[in-house]
């Protein structure tokens, strides 16, 4: 077994390979370029080593620093996370050369199935049932028309070293092959220095099941069961669960036996994923091969027992795999949430920034119920525009699915992110979210319920009266503090608090009053009183307790005259008053909002990557103004009406803070 071992990485996958070694009682060396000196991983590591600058390009993708950093350390063997270098078969036989094993699959194997246009055609060779599509390289976009015109639309163009939805259009017309493919070829060149993409069919409303398959040296392959991961957002993994809600045992075997089979073919000797795109009538498709450990393997963990990490690690060294297929067992039910930097409210773009508050759930069981988060920052850390949004993963596990569900969105209403915008409403509100619950999924979901992007709902039923106690509650609090003020002025008789108050939930109005009751007090709503326990105290992001004996997290963001609470998906304004205050408030003007219509802004922090239009120029609605490009994604802002370009502030290259000013129109 290896003593040391470097991590070729950075953030949340780093950190969750350096606690499995340390648990083994091996020893880390973490890497990192000059945006990531104070970041987690660094920390955590037994060593570290500087190998750049912020760019990827010039520091995490470069073979030959990694290579510097393992001698100067004495590391043995070099896990390569996912992302960066992990399907470069250039790495490996670096590292060969070098001396330092690779922990990941042989370079024979990553070159058959890394390679996306390589991968189907040997599974094609073995036999395995693919989507029909154009496995050459394509030279440009009009072979690209051309090719989608005879598979027939929609079709999907796709980067042929890609992965986690970069370098990868769907396109339903010419146009859009035309525009997609130049999008894509940019975004792979980019993110993974291989600019090929190939063009296949879209199927319809697909679901996305894979098959976590694992090898050894001596030729031994088994399966782990399937992950669903339907629920997709550009293309990119929002929700993961296993096992999939779709299949049944004997789908779940022909899956598994056909994703061995294809490992086997290729001499497939560490964890890699097999994955398929599947019809709701359970059919299937080979769609590609991760030859990785995947950002979702949590899930797959969870419910088998086993530690990936360590399994890679230990087949790395030479050892046989100690379980065998009859050994797999799939025990309970397991739901991943990413939480992301990014603001749903804005369409889901990037948001970077320091993290002025970052407080997880607690970790551990309880009960039967799991809660693990896996992460790469911490409080006062910041979020870089250079490298993924992501921030954690949110992992539940529990006997059934809706158990794990319902799990997962208490923890998503305890985890506390400020400082940034982030997807963790979303979340929350998805959690909710019938469709979702009842298991009826497919990669369109997201698109298909929430055509106009998301916005938190308000609160309704017994949510609303939930927030509504709480809020009325954390009033109370604050005014059983202010009795005990000291240095106040003397009065007649002890201050008394009215107890009739009446709390504004948005535009929603209750009116309730406060009793006492034997060991606490209780919120009476509408003749109903919600009893409340709860040791929260002002200043905590999370509220936690009872409401009507019913546990439950809120979260908490004090605002002007109240708070903003957030709880189970539903978001809103509370303001507590007096009787007589509420008179008054409602007699105050609205603020209204500037208006930005003949502007075009940033939605997000960001670098211009492209200006295509000029001052002067008539323009049309729909037609491209700029490209964006943050966290590796370049966004395309369009014009919302016809209009002409007055002025323009940006330039190709500048850095730009959300809201920046990029045009105006006349």
């Amino acid at each position: 077994m290896f003593d040391k071992i470097l991590i070729a990485n950075r953030g949340e996958i780093a950190c969750r390979v350096i606690k499995t070694a340390r648990r083994m009682g091996i020893k880390t060396v973490a890497v990192y370029s000059d945006a990531d000196r104070d970041a987690l991983h660094v920390e955590m590591a037994d060593e570290a080593v500087h190998i750049g600058p912020a760019a990827a390009a010039q520091s995490y993708l470069v073979i030959e620093k990694i290579i510097e950093a393992c001698k100067a350390t004495g590391a043995q063997a070099v896990h390569p996370g996912y992302g960066f270098l992990s399907e470069r078969e250039a790495f490996p036989k670096a590292l060969a050369e070098a001396g330092i094993v690779f922990i990941g699959p042989n370079p024979g194997a990553i070159a058959a199935m890394g390679d996306k246009i390589e991968s189907k055609k040997a599974a094609a060779a073995a036999k395995v049932s693919t989507v029909p599509g154009y496995l050459g390289v394509i030279e440009g976009p009009e072979q690209a028309v051309t090719i989608a015109d005879e598979i027939g639309y929609p079709v999907m163009i796709k980067a042929s070293a890609g992965g986690g939805g970069k370098g990868m259009r769907i396109a339903y017309s010419a146009g859009e092959v035309a525009e997609g493919f130049a999008r894509a070829k940019s975004e792979a060149a980019s993110s993974f220095g291989d600019d090929r993409v190939f063009v296949e069919k879209f199927i319809t409303d697909p679901r996305h099941i894979e098959i976590q398959v694992l090898g050894d040296k001596h030729g031994n392959v088994i399966y782990l069961g399937e992950r669903e991961c339907s629920i997709q957002r550009r293309n990119q993994k929002v929700i993961e669960e296993a096992p999939s809600p779709l299949l049944d045992e004997a789908t779940r075997r022909l899956m598994g036996e056909q994703a061995v089979a294809l490992a086997k073919a290729v001499g497939y000797d560490s964890a890699g994923t097999v994955e398929f795109v599947a019809g709701q009538d359970k059919s299937f498709y080979f769609l590609e091969m991760n030859t990785r450990l995947q950002v979702e393997h949590p899930v797959t963990e969870m419910i088998t027992g086993i530690d990936l990490v360590e399994e890679m690690i230990r087949v790395a060294a030479g050892e046989k795999l100690q379980i065998s297929q009859s050994d797999v067992k799939l025990n309970g039910w397991s739901v991943e949430s990413r939480i992301y930097a990014e603001d749903p409210v804005r369409n889901f773009l990037p948001s970077t920034g320091r993290l002025v508050t970052y407080r997880p759930p607690q970790e551990g069981e309880t009960d039967g119920v799991t809660v693990r988060n896996d992460t790469g920052v911490y409080e006062g850390g910041e979020i870089s525009i250079y490298y993924d949004p992501m921030i954690a993963k949110l992992v539940t596990h529990a006997p059934t699915r809706l158990q794990a569900i319902e799990a997962q969105a208490t923890a998503l209403d305890a985890f506390a992110i400020d400082g940034i915008r982030h997807n963790i409403p979303f979340l929350s509100a998805l959690m909710q979210h019938p469709r979702w619950q009842s298991g009826k999924l497919s990669t369109g979901f997201i698109a298909e319920e929430f055509p106009q992007g998301f916005k938190a709902p308000a609160p309704e039923g017994d949510v609303a009266l939930r927030m509504a106690a709480v809020g009325a509650a954390i009033d109370h609090l604050l005014n059983e503090r202010k009795r005990h003020i000291s240095g106040q002025m003397r009065q007649a008789s002890s201050v008394q608090f009215d107890r009739e108050r009446v709390v504004l939930l948005g535009q929603e109005r209750h009116e309730v009053v406060i009793e006492d009751i034997e060991g606490g007090f209780a919120v009476v709503i509408d003749g109903q009183a919600w009893p409340i326990v709860s040791g929260w105290l002002p200043g905590q992001p999370v509220w936690t307790g009872t409401v009507g004996g019913e546990e439950i997290a809120v979260q908490v963001r004090p605002i002007l005259n109240g708070a903003v609470l957030s709880h189970a998906g539903a978001s809103s304004e509370v303001r507590v008053y007096t009787r007589r205050e509420a008179e008054l408030a409602a007699l105050m003007p609205e603020r209204l909002e500037a208006d930005t219509g003949k502007q075009l802004l940033c939605p997000m922090p960001g670098l211009v990557k492209a200006i295509n239009v000029s001052v002067g120029q008539d323009i049309k609605v729909g037609e491209p103004l700029c490209i964006v490009e943050a966290m590796k994604m370049e966004n395309v802002l369009r014009a919302e009406r016809d209009g002409t370009i007055s002025k323009i502030h940006a330039k190709e290259g500048d850095s730009l803070a959300v809201d920046a000013v990029i045009m105006e129109f006349a």
